[in-house]
């Protein structure tokens, strides 16, 4: 019999440790992961919104079904040319052309309509708004335009 208990003292010392083992499983699965919680120390007064994620967007269809036209071409963008007593001083000792402009167009559009109009080339523009409103181009061309043969083809000398 004494064979009997020594088997049953050694089988029964795991099976306690197994117990226990099960016992801790139990109570942290009961617990839970998150039991443990400590809160982050604020060091800011202020709270900032998190960074997520910000996915680009990816349409089914476009929004418009053809693009529009260009809004400011070389046809809005010069109104009119300008042949003053000044505009013609400006012609034949600067070398420049006077043009009443579109108010909302830039210098870069200005420079682009002269030159796709008229074929020349323009070395500088300036521009000023009028008292009546309207807005007023100096277009300067390079030296190897003359602005006296461009009005003289535009057809306002």
């Amino acid at each position: 019999m004494a064979t009997t208990k020594s088997t049953k003292a050694k089988t029964a010392a795991p099976k306690g440790g197994k117990d226990a083992k099960a016992k801790a499983a139990k109570k942290a699965a009961l617990a839970g992961t998150n039991s443990k919680s400590h809160r982050k120390t604020r060091t800011s007064v202020s709270f900032h919104r998190p960074k997520t994620l910000r996915l680009d967007r990816d349409p089914k269809y476009p929004r418009k079904s053809i693009p529009h036209v260009p809004r400011m071409d070389q046809f809005r963008t010069i109104v009119s040319p300008l042949n003053t007593e000044s505009a013609m001083k400006k012609i034949e000792e600067h070398n420049t052309l006077v043009f009443i402009v579109d108010l909302k167009s830039n210098k870069r559009q200005i420079k682009d309509a002269v030159k796709k109009l008229y074929d020349v080339q323009a070395a500088k523009v300036n521009t000023l708004i009028r008292p009546d409103g309207k807005k007023k181009a100096y277009v300067r061309l390079t030296a190897d335009h003359d602005a006296l043969d461009v009005a003289n083809k535009i057809g306002f000398i």
